[in-house]
């Protein structure tokens, strides 16, 4: 799975004009899945989002994760996104045999919002499949592409 998380002031989710999800400061991550992901590949990249050091301590050092956050309401936004799989190695067109198909897709993306709606007290998360915009202050700027 691939997670590609991004620190925010703020970030939001809207599906046809409807605000569907939003988190205040935390992480935004966008969710890609692969073909050869399971469940547990999508328990590892949860455990790594929670303790991802990517907020500053009392010296400004990236030294704190979410889970060291946890009395300051710091939020978890998950948003799929299949094009984090794309195999853009060649060509002007983005090839999506290496992201994993729709059924399984869904299955891994919605066990990971379950999942990290039973370790985290803050979690949102996008559709599955819809046409969404997505809005976010990110934070710094601090980005960091997560594979597992």
């Amino acid at each position: 799975m691939i997670g590609l998380l991004q620190r925010v002031r703020h970030a939001a989710v809207d599906v046809e004009q409807q605000r569907i999800a939003e988190i205040g400061a935390g992480l935004l991550v966008l969710v890609g899945v692969q073909p050869h992901d399971t469940e547990a590949s999508a328990a590892r990249l949860l455990q790594r989002l929670l303790g991802y050091r990517v907020f500053a301590d009392d010296q400004g050092r990236m030294n704190r994760s979410l889970r060291d956050l946890a009395a300051d309401n710091a939020g978890l936004l998950l948003v799929p996104q299949f094009t984090l799989a794309a195999d853009t190695r060649s060509g002007t067109r983005a090839s999506f045999t290496s992201a994993a198909d729709p059924q399984l897709g869904r299955q891994l993306f919605e066990f990971l919002v379950s999942e990290a709606q039973r370790a985290w007290p803050r979690v949102s998360s996008g559709n599955f499949g819809a046409d969404m915009q997505v809005s976010l202050v990110n934070d710094g700027p601090v980005t960091f592409w997560l594979q597992v």
